[in-house]
């Protein structure tokens, strides 16, 4: 059986449950959702953790009773007099199209459905879901609409796969990149700057720097060529680009600056994306097919208005920066472009620990620009690059976006969770709006293919991402601070700072602990904050002129020089351990 079945028909289970406990209960939608379902609903009493007990045994005993699931097909009219006490589905209803309305019956529990359903409840291990929390979601997304309260619930096929859930739930709460950022000061989320922005600290600065010059080196390396744009554009532009048209929901309000300056007519607007800017460096001189591939890349933030509900750490956030990268090319290159920019990916990606990925391919969409022929050899191109890489990958049918489609990569981070990560798009649409041509071999003008690619995403999401993967023992090469020098008393400050000195010299991060405190502490503190070495010195280390080290998390002292301590460093730094 489906879990998708499963999961959907304990959302009806859980609203018969309510409707039993609280026949007054408003009820919105109950989808299945991945790793359970949910049900809004309005009710004036607030649900607690006390409620969810009782509304589970409710359930159970709905399951244990092996209620039928019924279907019928009713005329609309009939449909809305069956909900009259219901708004929410008479709103529903009002909207479709369809003459005759499904709905489904089980244990006395009326709902607007078109299923597919268990066929009784008794088919469902009712040891196999928990209902987990309860949050406010406003009726259809809107905020000018009521909130109602959403009753979450996780449901898999048995205890056993539902326990080994909770398992890795747990896990991934104790990673959670917001608790371990705060415990390793590396950013900060304040009320009083905005919700949605991030203040990174002088060590997260580090490991965001870190990040950005490796990512940027990758590319340079790879013959991209680096460019820079401004936070702010005349609205015109995004105008052109068709973002005010099919994405002004997500950009925050344009500037009006006609109301401050009389000279100033236009409207300006704060980036939402970075591809136009590259456009426009682009166009700023006639391109020949000689040029081809062009590829321009940006460190680029961008300001997207994001719902306060969806707001979450770093991983959802309103400005944040990409490593967005833009390849204009001729229809004969478009195939070697994918499959270089797929290559790069993985390595980078292998770089920063994930080998392990679900990769879709995303094909043409029912609404769609190009021709049907360029859309073919598109699609066989991004097909061709994953194949030559010999990977698995899925087909997204018709989940390519309406300019081109597209290869996705999710990362699996080492407690099997799935994370968006790198996106290649091929892209008909920009170069069409903006007339963008290039001079082929006979002379003729010709218009360029376009290709969207990045492969971290949003940086400060890839970090959340890198936190919650490592738990926040992140690999030396990206540790903020590789060394700490922990001074057993002050007459050994000198020597110790300078080690530090020579350490920093030489290339690496590395502190000293100048706190007045035992050494024992400053190394449990500099094991919190997860610090890869940790290098102790006394009398015995300033008499031998040697280092006693102490690797994170592990008892053992080995003394060594401090050249035999930095030649260690470097091949784990090298290795990218």
């Amino acid at each position: 059986m489906e879990l998708a079945i499963i999961r959907h028909s304990l959302a009806h289970i859980m609203a018969a449950a309510l409707h039993r406990l609280y026949p007054e209960t408003k009820f919105g939608i109950g989808p299945d959702i991945e790793n359970g379902f949910y049900y809004d609903i309005e009710l004036k009493e607030k649900i607690t953790p006390d409620h969810l007990d009782k509304i589970t045994q409710e359930m159970v005993k709905i399951i244990k009773d092996n209620q039928p699931f019924e279907q019928r097909k009713v005329e609309k009219d009939e449909a809305l007099q069956i909900f009259e006490s219901q708004p929410y589905k008479q709103e529903l209803i009002k909207e479709l199209k369809e003459d005759q309305i499904s709905i489904f019956e089980v244990a006395g529990f009326v709902d607007l459905c078109r299923g597919p359903h268990v066929e009784s409840s008794g088919q469902i291990d009712p040891k196999s879901f928990k209902l987990s929390s309860v949050a406010g979601a406003y009726w259809r997304g809107d905020e000018k609409r009521p909130m109602l309260q959403r009753i979450y619930g996780y449901a898999f096929e048995s205890e056993k796969k539902l326990n080994e859930f909770l398992d890795q739930l747990a896990e991934a709460q104790k990673r959670d990149h917001r608790l371990v950022g705060k415990k390793l000061d590396l950013f900060r989320l304040e009320e009083k700057l905005g919700a949605g922005l991030v203040l990174w600290t002088p060590r997260g600065s580090k490991l965001k720097r870190i990040i950005q010059n490796f990512i940027l080196d990758k590319y340079s390396r790879s013959g991209c060529e680096i460019v820079d744009t401004p936070h702010i554009a005349r609205l015109h532009l995004w105008e052109i680009s068709g973002h005010v048209g099919f994405y002004r929901e997500s950009m925050f309000p344009s500037m009006h600056l006609h109301e401050i300056a009389e000279d100033e007519t236009e409207d300006y607007q704060i980036k939402p994306m970075n591809c136009p800017f590259h456009i426009l460096i682009y166009q700023r001189q006639t391109q020949s097919y000689r040029n081809l591939p062009l590829r321009y890349s940006e460190l680029g933030t961008v300001y997207r208005y994001e719902k306060s509900g969806v707001l979450h750490g770093l991983t959802r956030v309103r400005g944040f920066t990409q490593d967005d990268s833009h390849i204009w090319c001729t229809p004969e290159q478009l195939s070697q472009e994918l499959e270089g920019s797929l290559n790069l990916a993985l390595e980078v990606l292998g770089y920063f620990g994930f080998k392990e990925y679900d990769i879709y391919l995303s094909t043409r969409p029912e609404k769609y620009i190009g021709s049907d022929q360029i859309w073919k050899d598109a699609t066989a191109a991004s097909e061709g690059a994953l194949k030559k890489r010999n990977i698995d990958y899925q087909i997204d049918q018709a989940g390519g976006v309406f300019y081109g489609p597209k290869i996705d990569i999710k990362i699996k981070d080492s407690i099997g969770r799935s994370w968006q990560c790198t996106t290649i798009q091929v892209d008909f649409n920009l170069p069409e709006k903006f007339d963008l041509h290039y001079i082929d071999e006979s002379g003729q003008k010709q218009r360029p293919i376009m290709i969207h690619r990045a492969i971290l995403g949003s940086i400060e999401r890839f970090i959340g991402v890198l936190l919650e993967h490592y738990g926040g023992q992140l690999p030396i090469w990206l540790s903020p601070t590789q060394v700490m020098i922990a001074p057993i008393a002050d007459r050994h400050h000198q020597y110790a700072q300078q080690i530090a000195n020579q350490l920093q010299s030489a290339g690496y991060r590395a502190e000293v602990d100048q706190e007045s405190k035992t050494v024992n502490k400053k190394i449990l503190q500099a094991e919190e904050s997860q610090i890869p070495f940790i290098l102790v010195v006394g009398d015995r280390e300033v008499e031998s002129q040697k280092v006693s080290v102490r690797q994170r998390h592990r008892a053992e002292l080995s003394s060594l020089s401090l050249e035999e301590f930095i030649q260690q460093l470097q091949e784990k730094i090298k290795e990218k351990s």
